[in-house]
């Protein structure tokens, strides 16, 4: 499980604010001594306030915690794939690629990594992300600011939507559409004619965090992939401060070998039945399953 804190990162830093508290209570102790002599209060004054700014920075130093990636399975994955979007629906994985003249949709059985259903874009566009709303796919292009929308059975084209800019990742929250432009700002979008009902401004305490790529919301967070960066971000949707990162540099070493191949980590999906989270990249030969972190559990142990 990841619920545990990053090796010595609360104990140390309670102990550095708790060492300053009480260093700050003692100074200010021995200056209420101080009017019956000029000359200490002089010279606990410095003191006081140095120790009151570093009690200050011992606060703001504490930093967003990093959990490693825990593998539980893998499966093979195509290599030729330059995987856009992911997501897990009806026991089989849906994946969009990229490139021009390259461009799937494929439903693949994840153990055996059978593609029972394919469609290709034409040529001149550049397949990008991917989300599910209901019985239906929408699938991101990246310059042609259109998104198509295919029945999730069939595969057959239901209908198109238009959009500003550039087209990244795509997620659904159960309302909304989620997209990623590769900026550090995500914008909401009404699934009906994808008009921005409002805009999260992606940060990690005061720093804003771009190149956001492939989305997939779990359990009321959004999980975003950042291009050329084996890191994943947790987002909080309502204020788009990071609340974890989690480290799935472990997941490119066990590619072994295969690894110099392999491009960008890029692919999150999310099956909340069984409480998996599927995790593969651009080009990889395998598709990693990581256990979900504390607090997110499989739908049948919810309330």
């Amino acid at each position: 499980m990841l619920g545990v804190f990053p090796s010595g990162g609360q104990s140390s830093m309670a102990g550095a604010v708790q060492s300053a508290q009480r260093y700050r209570r003692d100074g200010l102790a021995l200056l209420n001594c101080a009017p019956y002599h000029p000359a200490m209060r002089r010279f606990f004054r410095f003191p006081a306030v140095t120790l009151a700014a570093l009690l200050a920075c011992a606060c703001s130093a504490q930093t967003t915690p990093t959990y490693p990636a825990h593998m539980t399975g893998e499966f093979a994955h195509d290599t030729s794939a330059f995987t856009q979007g992911l997501l897990y629906y009806d026991d089989a994985l849906f994946e969009s690629t990229g490139k021009y003249g390259q461009s799937r949709l494929r439903r693949v059985a994840p153990a055996n990594h059978t593609v029972t259903r394919e469609i290709q874009l034409p040529e001149d566009y550049f397949g990008e992300g991917l989300a599910r709303v209901d019985d239906q796919l929408f699938w991101l292009t990246w310059h042609a600011g259109r998104a198509f929308v295919f029945d999730i059975h069939s595969f057959e084209q239901v209908g198109t939507r238009r959009y500003e800019g550039e087209g990244w990742g795509l997620t659904y929250d159960g309302r909304h559409l989620i997209m990623s432009d590769g900026s550090a700002t995500l914008r909401v979008l009404d699934p009906g004619d994808f008009s921005v009902v409002r805009r999260i401004d992606v940060h990690d305490g005061g720093q804003a965090i771009d190149k956001l790529n492939e989305l997939e919301y779990i359990d009321g967070e959004i999980w975003a992939n950042i291009w050329y960066s084996d890191r994943i971000a947790r987002i909080d949707p309502d204020t788009g401060a990071i609340v974890a990162w989690l480290d799935a540099s472990t997941l490119r070493t066990a590619l072994g070998d295969a690894a110099s191949g392999a491009n960008v980590l890029n692919g999150i999906a999310w099956d909340p039945d069984q409480g998996r989270i599927y995790l593969t990249g651009k080009y990889w030969p395998k598709t990693f399953t990581v256990a979900p972190p504390r607090g997110i559990a499989p739908a049948p142990d919810r309330p």
